[in-house]
């Protein structure tokens, strides 16, 4: 498999070199050259499949010859080796549980995908390896558990200040060794433009051996197919396809589903369920894009005004608006329908939900009053716990924090304070190199 830049003045390179560049050098960002067409009898054989054959079968076209079978089955088996069930919740609607893993997000399959194949990748080279990060929640946390101790890694997360719950935090800042926390005061757009302009700056990018670990890269977006299938290997009637809803911030979540479709994963629909950052749902509506300054919510994750993937959901559809909202819709929840759903669907089902996938339940619960007979899965992202003062200040109750997390929010909180000033950023980036 090759990757062009879709910028389109780079020339196209393999998935070794789209994962360890994260972006081109004219400033793209890397889209496989052939979408893969899943074999015939795939579908209706998910449910006699294990999940990592599943695995294996969807990744292995895009991984082409840069990482042998053997280790990228091992890869795959170390990616996804927590459960991720399908939980009926109401009459219609089922949750798809993605916090099962080590941070308690869905971006553990990501960046765990992605830190094993730099970290396969960087045996082979003698300069350190930094990946650079910005975060908005729970990215940072997923990226810092997958390079944790890699050998010749260092990773550097810039996050905002003040605008990530306690859990998030202690997932970026407490692990320390070869794991750098920025704490940047302003928002999380500010931390996305840094990182931008550091892998603009062609100087920077002569003296350090950099990559990106956002949803940008490969490595981090093309494995987050697997959920959907594995979500349809749960799924009660593969010929009656289920409505998807996924809270959408960067949105390389949803672009990762709407490029397994493209291979041939049967959904109904598509569903992005934004927040207040309605950049998107006013372009579906409307066909005019247009950034905002992102502006902050409970569903923090989601917090963001110009989304990075979009650009890659345009390609996937060829650029035609039409055929795009013809099979992708979206829909924007205040931060007072939030609550209002979290405490409604507690007390009605003793399901409970955090701020993120109350976002995607209200949203498929909206659309499934529009087209009765449909049924859908929300994505829920996050585990409540990460988000205690909301939530519990919502159902009135305290959240059981899994065994697994009690160790790291015990141990300290170790960050940099820094204004939102890229010369800092570039001064810290090459005090590591």
């Amino acid at each position: 498999m090759r990757y062009y830049s879709l910028n389109r003045t780079s020339p196209s390179v393999n998935f070794q070199d789209a994962s360890v560049r994260g972006q081109a050098p004219d400033k793209g960002l890397y889209f496989p050259e052939n979408i893969p067409t899943l074999p015939d009898g795939f579908i209706s054989s998910l449910k006699e499949m294990t999940p990592e054959e599943i695995a294996y079968h969807v990744l292995a076209p895009y991984v082409g010859d840069s990482i042998p079978e053997s280790v990228l089955r091992r890869i795959l088996q170390e990616t996804i080796s927590f459960d991720i069930p399908l939980v009926k919740v109401a009459e219609d609607i089922y949750s798809l549980e993605l916090f099962h893993g080590p941070t308690l997000a869905f971006k553990d399959v990501g960046a765990r995908f992605m830190s094993r194949c730099l970290g396969y990748f960087a045996r082979e080279r003698k300069e350190k390896l930094v990946v650079l990060v910005a975060t908005s929640g729970d990215t940072g946390g997923a990226v810092a558990n997958g390079f944790y101790d890699v050998p010749g890694v260092e990773v550097v997360i810039l996050y905002p200040s003040g605008k990530v719950s306690p859990v998030q935090e202690k997932q970026l800042t407490a692990l320390g060794r070869n794991i750098h926390a920025l704490e940047v005061k302003g928002n999380f757009d500010d931390c996305q433009r840094m990182v931008k302009t550091a892998f603009a700056d062609d100087e920077l990018m002569g003296r350090i051996f950099l990559t990106s670990a956002n949803s940008i890269n490969v490595a981090r977006w093309l494995p987050q197919q697997i959920y959907y299938f594995l979500a349809l290997r749960q799924w009660e009637d593969l010929n009656k396809p289920p409505v998807f809803c996924v809270p959408s911030g960067n949105f390389g979540n949803i672009c990762a589903g709407l490029l397994a479709n493209r291979s041939g994963l049967p959904v109904e629909h598509f569903i992005a369920a934004v927040n207040d950052n309605d950049v998107i749902a006013r372009y579906l509506e409307t066909g005019d894009y247009y950034p905002i300054q992102a502006v902050p919510t409970l569903s923090n994750a989601m917090d963001v005004g110009d989304p990075s993937n979009f650009i890659r959901i345009e390609e996937i559809f060829g650029g035609e608006w039409e055929t795009m909202t013809s099979r992708l819709s979206s829909v924007s929840i205040s931060d007072e329908e939030t609550m209002a759903t979290i405490k409604r669907v507690y007390e009605q089902s003793g399901y409970l939900l955090d701020p993120h996938g109350a976002v995607g339940y209200l949203a498929l619960e909206r659309y499934l009053e529009k087209h009765p007979g449909q049924k859908g899965i929300f994505l829920e992202t996050a585990h409540p716990v990460k988000f205690p003062e909301s939530v519990e200040a919502i159902t009135g109750k305290p959240i059981p924090v899994p065994d697994h997390v009690l160790p790291l929010l015990a141990r300290p909180k170790v960050s940099t304070l820094i204004e939102p000033d890229y010369a800092t950023l570039k001064n810290a980036l090459l005090h590591l190199a």
